[in-house]
């Protein structure tokens, strides 16, 4: 298939790409400058340079391709923007067709909640309330093969801003990582392999629609953690902290999220597409893996 792609040289959505050509896919990924452009023509794909607010544009460069994937995020307040801006340009080009237009969110719309499926309530807290009204457009669009991936907290090779956040943890006086909040909430995770290669699944398969939540099944609690990430950073231990500590350290909206409890089994996933995870998950990866050899060679 040819397919556009945003965030190709983002941490998922290099994975995407990398999934994407292995098997055969022709992809052009829409980026924001030369340097970037060139990262991508160094990977053996073909970028383009475009504003991805300039819809005619985009909406030109979407009705070229058989299918499209967006992972782009500037991660800050403008990212409402952007999104809705993707997704006006996604349903002018595709609505109508049966093209697949697929996006990425995030565990953390569903609010605390230790059994999240695709028909769990959303309760968003107010870094992400902004998310789900913008998806359900992409839903709604007539005749367009409209998913939306619902990643939990996604790791591996090293990279992910939370992964690298626990590494960075504050020391206690003894050099022991403070927890973020006790430590008892668990975490939804990913590794990166498994979520793009479920990425391709959804592309390849033309009974993929709707809303997918997408998690290894192993929901570890924030404990075990940090307990694993001192081994990768050489800490002797983690110790908990506390939510105040939490919401000092990191702001109020950022803090709330990292606090959920959460969790899933991602049976539709598993269920309707055959999908399930193969690479370890973040524990093993932090005493063993890619952030211990990272640790080492730092």
């Amino acid at each position: 298939m040819r397919v556009t792609l945003t965030g190709a040289t983002g941490f998922i959505g290099s994975h995407v790409l990398t999934e994407l050509q292995e098997h055969g896919h022709e992809v052009t990924a829409l980026v924001r400058d030369e340097g970037q452009a060139d990262t991508i023509t160094a990977r053996g794909a073909t970028p383009i340079v475009v504003d991805l607010y300039d819809r005619p544009a985009v909406v030109s460069l979407l009705g070229s391709a058989d299918g499209a994937i967006h992972t782009a995020s500037p991660g800050d307040e403008t990212s409402a923007n952007l999104d809705e801006a993707v997704v006006d340009a996604a349903i002018e080009a595709f609505a109508g067709t049966g093209k697949p237009y697929i996006q990425i969110s995030g565990l953390w719309i569903y609010g605390e909640n230790a059994s999240i499926s695709e028909q769990s309530p959303f309760k968003p807290p107010a870094l992400v309330a902004w998310k789900e009204p913008i998806e359900r457009r992409i839903l709604d669009a007539p005749e367009m093969r409209g998913v939306v991936i619902v990643s939990s907290v996604a790791y591996g090779d090293g990279g992910g801003g939370i992964p690298t956040l626990l590494l960075n943890s504050p020391r206690d006086n003894d050099g022991n990582l403070i927890m973020l909040g006790t430590g008892r909430q668990h975490w939804s995770t990913i590794h990166v392999a498994d979520l793009a290669r479920f990425f391709r699944r959804v592309l390849e398969s033309d009974s993929a629609h709707g809303r997918y939540v997408v998690g290894n099944g192993l929901n570890t609690t924030v404990a075990e953690l940090s307990e694993a990430a001192a081994v990768a950073a050489g800490a002797p231990g983690a110790v908990p902290g506390s939510d105040d500590e939490a919401r000092a350290r990191l702001g109020d909206y950022f803090a709330e999220v990292l606090l959920l409890d959460q969790g899933t089994a991602a049976a539709k996933a598993r269920d309707q597409l055959g999908w399930s995870p193969a690479q370890p998950g973040l524990v093993d990866e932090f005493r063993h893996g890619s952030y211990a050899r990272e640790a080492r060679a730092a």
